[in-house]
């Protein structure tokens, strides 16, 4: 049996890998039009700031060590230009000289990745521009900005490429500029969460424009929608990807709309001897049970182990795919799975959510740190749908959980019940992701309401009646302008106070408290009490940025963000 595989990076390599695996007598030929296969490309961009010392660090495999270890010929600088179905044969041209010829197949595997999207802008032409998909992109972005001085850099893009390429620009010592023509960066998270890592690129030196776009270029520097100028001595494009299909689309290959190619569920086209696998494919979402596209490394190598299986007859169960990622934004980690709150609404998907702050282990222990995890599932089964978690302390970990709940179909009530690792290094004897079920079990039964931190301008706004519920000091510290402090000690003494005509809305600085002065309100007679999910911690970090970038007025005295 020969194969043949087009592509080199994770999808590819993992093909060719594993069906070498399975079968020791077959013929694995790899094409690579670049100059490396197997490098690790979500390394990249953190050669930037030299956390990889060295380029060639980010190869993991050279051709010579595909052949040693795994007898496997892979070929680099090799284009596959067009694929003749019907005769079983690709033709390839060598980019090193210009020479074409054919290869034949009796199995062939689609792993071209994806293509960084530029736009056509005006003045473009004459800008330093720069992608980011393989080591020789960023060896050409290392080597302009080393060469040229550059002081200023500019990103266009808020995905995981630009945060990532922002970070590690700045940590290399660059002034960096980010444009997201959408309100925010990070579509993986919700706009409430994703205000954390807003603030923190603000205040580690980035100058994050969210909301706007580039309309021209003047050399590298940037005229924005706005009208403002963005100075620039290179601009790396991170506006997204498509998929790099077009060698399927002239093989007849059914695509998608975006251009993704259709394969079933074993990862094989129409034609019955062509496999694709990657960010090139479609996949289906397990939770919306709608087609999807995934440009992440670890499906892409869990569709080229099933791919490579189907092709050696064995079985293949493909359970579709949720979207598990996670991102290092300087201070903080934050991870998602699953559906957003964004993503129920346009599905149509009846959800509630949960957000709460608990500390990411014992909050005696040195290096203790607020956890922001919100928890989404579905009406009225219970059934969890999704996760964000961001922290300066392990949010992945809770989001992995999460991630496995879900696969296995899991509801509140399963991860309330999950048994987790405890110790004070570690965690709290109640996870965060088992407190989080508490409270969404608490909300399916009624036994309170909340309102969250993106309702709170407008209750401040319209002159709602707020209760802070904090100790005398925290409140000086910093407060909602408007609100009344009646702290919890206090709170069964000071009843009269306390309106039964109006709303009233009850926060403290992670909604513990407030939640048992609810309690005790409700047991004594209230019952027009909400608690505000994420409190004064929450209100702050989500205020903060729009504050700060649209010059509005604070509907706190002082944040906290402790």
């Amino acid at each position: 049996m020969k194969y043949v595989i087009v592509g080199g990076v994770a999808g590819g390599a993992s093909a060719a890998a594993r069906l070498r695996r399975l079968d020791e007598q077959a013929e694995i030929i790899m094409f690579e039009r670049g100059p490396n296969v197997s490098f690790s490309n979500c390394c990249l961009p953190y050669r930037l700031s030299e956390t990889i010392s060295a380029t060639e660090n980010l190869v993991l495999m050279t051709p010579e060590q595909f052949a040693c270890q795994y007898n496997i010929q892979a070929r680099t600088s090799s284009e596959v230009i067009s694929i003749d179905r019907e005769g079983k044969k690709v033709t390839v041209r060598d980019l090193e000289n210009g020479k074409e010829y054919e290869e034949t197949y009796d199995k062939l595997v689609l792993s071209p990745g994806a293509n960084a999207v530029v736009p056509r802008i005006k003045g473009i032409e004459n800008a330093n521009i720069f992608t980011v998909k393989n080591v020789v992109d960023i060896a050409k972005l290392y080597g302009f900005l080393k060469d040229n001085h550059a002081k200023n850099v500019s990103v266009v893009g808020g995905g995981f490429i630009g945060v990532e390429v922002a970070e590690n620009l700045v940590e290399g010592g660059y002034h960096v500029s980010l444009v997201e023509a959408l309100p925010q960066i990070l579509n993986p998270y919700d706009y409430d969460m994703v205000q954390i890592l807003h603030k923190e690129m603000l205040d580690k030196g980035v100058d994050l424009i969210v909301g706007d776009q580039v309309v021209e270029f003047h050399g590298s520097d940037m005229a924005l929608k706005s009208g403002r100028i963005i100075e620039s001595d290179a601009v790396v494009m991170a506006a997204g990807v498509t998929p790099d299909s077009a060698l399927a689309k002239d093989a007849g290959l059914a695509l998608n709309q975006r251009g993704a190619i259709l394969t079933d569920a074993n990862y094989r086209t129409e034609d019955p001897d062509i496999y694709a696998v990657g960010d090139a494919v479609e996949v289906y979402n397990a939770l919306t049970h709608k087609p999807s596209m995934m440009q992440l490394a670890g499906p892409a190598q869990k569709q080229a182990r099933c791919a490579a299986d189907h092709m050696c007859g064995l079985p293949v169960t493909n359970t579709g795919y949720i979207g598990s990622s996670c991102i290092k934004v300087f201070d903080y980690n934050a991870a998602s799975t699953g559906l957003t709150a964004a993503q129920c609404e346009k599905e149509g998907i009846s959800y509630d959510i949960v957000y709460v702050i608990p500390q990411d282990r014992v909050g005696i222990m040195p290096g203790s740190c607020p956890l922001h995890f919100k928890l989404i599932y579905e009406l009225p089964t219970g059934k969890v749908l999704g996760a964000q978690a961001i922290s300066r302390g392990d949010a992945a970990k809770r989001v992995d959980i999460v991630a496995t709940l879900i696969k296995f179909g899991g509801t509140i009530d399963d991860l309330r019940d999950l048994e987790l690792c405890y110790a004070p290094p570690f965690s709290t004897a109640k996870d965060a992701c088992n407190h989080a079920a508490l409270v969404a079990g608490n909300l399916m039964k009624k036994t309170f309401r909340q309102v969250r931190v993106d309702e709170v301008r407008g209750l401040v706004e319209s002159g709602a009646y707020i209760i802070d519920v904090r100790e005398e000091p925290e409140y000086a510290a910093g407060h909602i302008k408007t609100a009344v402090n009646i702290p919890l000690s206090q709170i069964r003494q000071r009843l009269d106070e306390i309106p039964k005509d109006q709303p009233v809305y009850l926060h403290c600085r992670s909604s513990q408290r407030s939640y048992n002065a609810l309690l005790a309100l409700q047991g004594h007679g209230f019952d027009n009490i909400f608690n505000i999910s994420g409190s004064f911690l929450g209100i702050c970090f989500y205020e903060y940025f729009n504050d700060v970038t649209q010059k509005r007025d604070p509907i706190v005295t002082e944040y906290n963000f402790n």
